[in-house]
């Protein structure tokens, strides 16, 4: 054993691993004349030694062993880099390796093919022979078909929980800014009131009023949408003797309620959020100043209009700003758990929604292509260029079909039958990938609300900061959330199915214990045991 290296016994090998000692002598060591100086090198591979020549490894020049035993001759600096300790007693290289795993390699000298046995985890088997300088495609056809299997099983499963632990993580760190931002305001002049303001603002499941407040915030959006819809019929529209277009009075006095509501809203938020950097960067608050901007340009920009009669280019740019309005809509994404999900998922299904497009584009090109070449020679025929039929090809492979451009010959109508044949598969394979994110993000999100909304900023709130993140569980933060609601309940009030001859503390521990359980994922079957995931 080299120096520095522990004395332990190796550990065990497969069934593959424990090759007799004649056999390597016969298939590794020495030719018929016995070992030559020179000729054969010895390794040690984990406890496992081996005495391997040189014929036998230059069979492979592109292999470890094989740089190993051509290079030796010439430098020994490049030798120790092939290596992790050399043993100059023994003439020994030593190898921090799988002894396990090395005999498959010593079995790939000796037929050239590699096998790999089901009870060797692929990924690890990988990143062994990778470390060997053994390509994949030495895989016998035998084992080859079984090992990229598992191989892409364990990709897809790592993507996934990577996914989800970054969709858990995020959740945990809005939580956590969530209390750190509580706590700045001991520092800050009228920290509680400022507090319990923006807890009323930022947290509906706060109190009653915060709850209020949140419901009238969603009123007034429905309502500022439904007005600027109003305003674009015929009955609402009026004009002035030169033709100009002129806001109805009644609506002009509801957008200017909302708008109101909308500034004032922002304003306060701004005023007593405890990190202004927190709350610039909150894609929340950016909707909701560019919800508002629009309107405050356009009385700008209809003051100069007014004013300069050399600007009249200017009314195109108003048009436009009033068609912004209706980015309003997205505020709504602040009382919609469904919104945020659907954010979330479009943010870790990029890959998906990029599958999507491509195949979407490829079959719009073909189809195009096809119907183009069918139909150009017919006068009664609309498809008789390629960008109509890239219009007609999309509408046909999204299934929505118009129907103001058909194909009229018979070749263009088979056409059209396979596109929208292809267009149903090609949509609902990453369309089922999709659901299924977005059916696990929702389910996080409103976890995530559920502990959210029983946060009152108090300092014994189950607080967690960001070096905290991975060491807590998220079933425990939750209950923490829910025994600081209990907290705020008068001592008389029962709680939840308590009576009132049940102390407020043993209820609130019940209804931390069901905050628990209901936070709980669903358990998920993995090799025929039940195990339930924890959080970072």
């Amino acid at each position: 054993m080299p120096p520095g290296q522990s004395s332990a016994s190796p550990p065990e090998l497969g069934e593959l691993g424990e090759l007799g000692d004649q056999e390597d002598e016969e298939l590794l060591h020495a030719t018929e004349g016995g070992p030559q100086e020179g000729l054969v090198i010895h390794v040690n591979v984990g406890g496992l030694k081996r005495t391997l020549r040189h014929a036998v490894l230059l069979r492979f020049p592109q292999t470890r062993l094989a740089l190993l035993a051509s290079r030796r001759r010439h430098s020994w600096e490049a030798v120790l880099e092939m290596c992790d300790d050399y043993d100059a007693a023994r003439d020994e290289f030593y190898f921090d390796r799988s002894p396990g795993v090395f005999s498959y390699v010593l079995n790939f000298y000796r037929t050239g093919k590699l096998h790999v046995m089901a009870e060797v985890c692929a990924h690890s088997f990988s990143q062994e022979i990778a470390y060997w300088g053994i390509h994949e495609f030495f895989i016998d056809s035998c084992c080859s078909y079984r090992y990229h299997e598992r191989m892409e099983d364990y990709a897809g499963r790592d993507s996934e929980e990577k996914s989800e632990e970054s969709s858990e993580a995020s959740s945990f760190e809005d939580m956590c800014l969530l209390q750190a931002d509580a706590k700045r305001f001991e520092h800050q002049r009228c920290g509680q009131h400022r507090k319990r303001l923006w807890l009323l603002l930022e947290n509906p499941g706060f109190s009653l009023s915060s709850k209020v407040f949140a419901a009238t915030s969603l009123a007034t959006v429905v309502i500022s949408i439904i007005t600027m819809c109003i305003n674009s019929t015929p009955e609402f529209q009026l004009f002035d003797a030169n033709g100009k277009e002129l806001e109805d009075p009644s609506l002009m006095a509801v957008e200017c309620f909302c708008i109101a509501w909308f500034t004032s809203e922002f304003l306060v938020r701004f005023l007593v959020t405890p990190n202004v950097r927190s709350f610039s960067q909150n894609p929340l608050n950016i909707i909701d100043l560019v919800s508002i901007l629009p309107f405050y340009i356009t009385l700008v920009v209809d003051s100069v209009l007014e004013s300069g009669g050399e600007l009249h280019n200017l009314g195109q740019v108003v048009q436009v700003l009033r068609l912004a309005r209706i980015f309003r809509i997205l505020k709504l994404a602040r009382h919609s758990t469904g919104l945020r999900s659907l954010g979330t998922t479009l943010k870790h299904s990029y890959e998906e929604v990029g599958l999507l497009l491509l195949f979407l584009s490829v079959g719009i090109s073909i189809f195009s292509v096809l119907t183009y070449a069918v139909e150009k020679d017919d006068e009664g025929s609309e498809l008789r260029d390629i960008p109509t039929c890239w219009w007609w090809a999309t509408i046909s492979m999204t299934t929505v079909g118009y129907g103001d451009t058909v194909p009229v010959t018979v070749p263009g109508k088979l056409m059209a039958t396979a596109c929208i044949m292809c267009g149903i598969i090609v949509v609902a394979l990453p369309i089922t990938i999709i659901f299924n994110k977005f059916t696990k993000y929702y389910r996080i999100q409103k976890a995530m609300e559920m502990g959210v909304g029983a946060c009152d900023g108090s300092e014994d709130d189950g607080d967690v900061d960001a070096e905290e993140l991975h060491s807590r569980n998220l079933r425990d933060f939750y209950a923490a959330k829910v025994r600081s609601l209990v907290r705020l309940l008068p001592a008389d009030t029962p709680v939840g199915g308590c009576n009132g001859s049940v102390a407020k503390d043993d209820c609130g521990a019940a209804a931390a214990a069901a905050a628990t359980s209901a936070a709980a994922p669903p358990p998920r079957q993995q090799h025929g045991a039940v195990t339930r995931p924890t959080a970072p």
